[in-house]
């Protein structure tokens, strides 16, 4: 469809259809799982049995803009033709009451001051009731000053009028200033993947907009939506669990200037921090992506949203680079939007790599790394050096060993004193000797 408005190159659809040659068939192998979110964003919830039916009617105005436009037409339409014909009707019957419908004689004297001129029967009657109404006025038909009453007709028919029109252009602005409108330009990838990142097993997946027109404080949202069992047994089965977006501002706003590829790590305390390559083809998960902002041009709240199921999410892939640089601007290539390659990453979760790394659960004192002040000798201080520990580089969250060194030198017997990072707490009882 965007290929069609001329927003997306033709390449772009024959890349992606290629894309999805070359994935692994796995939704067709199994049946089709039910999802919360759809690809283009509308709720996939079915409301049932809801007995109390007149709610809707409380707040006429937002279910009129909910409606499709083929019943919101329809009742508009409906409303005009019933607010005419019931005035016509009512016109007619002035008409009427008053004499002005019987029959007289062209060569004959004039008879009374009719309440309404020109009108003979019901057509006529309805044809000025449209123009009543309408204010088309074409000078035929007017309202005499004979009748007080008809005078109070054309009041009411004229402020139910502009009521109508009131309502009904209220409704077709609404619907057409939707938030969901303006997320028509903002393109999701068809895949997630997942791959390896600054040494971390990375959930990632590419958001653009194709408009030229910014959107103010946009914001990115991820929740993972699965069947869950609780310590008691009960049985949730539609649990949203919120995740963290990588920024370094810690929080989850960015600068949608360009496509950019938004990042979450699968560490401790991630709810995919057990998602494993295996578990993964048979896990019954979805990852629901939630965009926010203002949009720049008209100052409207917008929302886009779209999920990615298991079948969605590409095991061991990143996204390949659609920027470049050229004539000192920077140039996007929306052929590759949705274009990934295949990286060397293990299959393990990213609890079973830290268990192979010597990574304890339980840990919660992290080895102090970067610069500070560390203790030197008797009682004096030095600035510079990390922990002392001789082990192995581990991830930020391990936990700390105390360095253990107490080696005498076998020339002259000298006692080496261990260097201790101000703040910790000592444990050597023959440090004390030693000061002295």
């Amino acid at each position: 469809m965007l290929a069609r408005k001329g927003l997306l190159p033709d390449g772009f659809l024959l890349t992606r259809l290629a894309e999805d040659q070359n994935q692994p068939n796995r939704s067709r192998c199994r049946s089709q799982r039910a999802r919360f979110i759809t690809k283009t964003g509308s709720c996939n919830v079915a409301h049932k049995n809801i007995r109390e039916q007149g709610r809707f009617l409380q707040d006429v105005f937002t279910t009129m803009v909910d409606l499709k436009w083929q019943h919101s037409f329809l009742i508009f339409t409906s409303a005009f033709l019933c607010s005419w014909m019931l005035f016509a009707m009512i016109w007619w019957l002035l008409a009427f009451a008053h004499g002005d419908l019987e029959p007289r004689d062209p060569n004959g004297e004039p008879g009374p001051v009719p309440c309404v001129t020109a009108i003979h029967s019901f057509t006529s009657a309805f044809l000025f009731s449209i123009e009543v109404q309408v204010t088309i006025g074409f000078g035929g038909r007017m309202v005499t000053e004979e009748c007080p009453l008809a005078i109070t007709v054309l009041i009411i028919q004229n402020i139910l009028g502009l009521i109508i029109n009131a309502v009904m252009l209220g409704c077709v602005f609404m619907k057409t200033a939707q938030a969901n409108r303006r997320a028509e330009t903002l393109i999701f990838s068809r895949n997630a993947v997942i791959a390896p990142r600054n040494g971390r097993p990375t959930f990632m997946f590419r958001v653009g907009d194709l408009r030229k027109s910014m959107i103010i404080s946009a914001t990115v949202q991820l929740q993972v939506i699965r069947r869950t069992v609780t310590a008691e047994g009960e049985v949730i089965p539609v649990c949203q669990l919120d995740i963290q977006v990588e920024n370094p501002l810690r929080s989850n706003g960015i600068f949608l200037v360009s496509p950019l590829i938004v990042s979450h790590t699968m560490e401790r305390g991630s709810p995919l921090y057990e998602l494993s390559a295996q578990s993964l083809a048979s896990d019954d998960l979805e990852i629901i992506v939630i965009l926010e902002g203002v949009v720049e041009t008209t100052g409207i709240s917008m929302q886009a949203r779209t999920s990615y199921t298991p079948e969605e999410i590409l095991w061991g892939r990143r996204f390949v680079s659609i920027i470049t640089e050229e004539d000192g601007r920077y140039c996007v290539d929306y052929s590759k939007f949705g274009n990934t390659v295949p990286v060397r990453m293990s299959s393990l979760s990213a609890k079973e790599l830290d268990q192979t790394r010597g990574v304890q659960e339980g840990s919660s004192d992290a080895t102090l790394q970067g610069w500070g002040l560390v203790r030197a000798g008797r009682g004096g201080f030095r600035r510079g050096g990390r922990a002392c520990d001789s082990s192995a580089p581990q991830p930020w969250y391990a936990q700390s060993e105390k360095p253990e060194k107490e080696a005498t030198e076998q020339k002259g017997q000298k006692k080496t004193v261990q260097l201790e990072v101000i703040g910790r707490r000592v444990e050597d009882d023959g440090l004390g000797d030693v000061s002295d």
